[in-house]
C-alpha cells in the first residue's frame, strides 16, 4: 500500500528515539487544503483507531485512516535531507498535479 523507502525507515525510527516514542508507529493521511487542494499529513502515533488500515514495509509499520486510503494506494515515503529542505516526502501516483512545495496535491 505505502512503501518506505531506506532513508525514511532510518530518520523515522531516529526520530521516534529522540522523541522518546520507540513504540510508535507512521500515521499518513489526507486532508483537504494547501495550494494544490489536498495536503498531506505525517505524524508519529501510538493509539490504533477503530476506522485505520495498518501496513508494513521494510520493517515500518504505517497507518492510514480509513477515507485516506485511496489517496495513497501505491504512494511511497521517502526523506530528503537536502538544500531545497530536509523533510519526508511522498511519491503519489495518484497525484494528477502537485504544487511546488510537494505538501498538497490534487487527483
Amino acid at each position: 500500500m505505502i512503501k518506505v523507502s531506506d532513508l525514511a525507515k532510518e530518520t523515522a525510527l531516529r526520530m521516534m528515539a529522540e522523541d522518546n516514542k520507540p513504540n510508535s508507529f507512521i500515521r499518513v493521511g489526507v486532508k483537504g487544503g494547501g495550494c494544490s487542494g489536498l495536503m498531506y499529513e505525517l505524524d508519529f502515533d501510538n493509539q490504533i483507531n477503530e476506522d485505520d488500515k495498518e501496513f508494513e514495509d521494510n520493517g515500518i509499520k504505517v497507518v492510514v485512516d480509513k477515507k485516506s486510503v485511496l489517496y495513497l494506494v501505491g504512494t511511497t515515503l521517502d526523506y530528503s535531507g537536502g538544500l531545497n529542505g530536509k523533510g519526508f516526502i511522498f511519491t503519489n501516483p495518484n497525484a494528477s498535479r502537485t504544487c511546488g512545495c510537494g505538501e498538497s496535491f490534487s487527483l
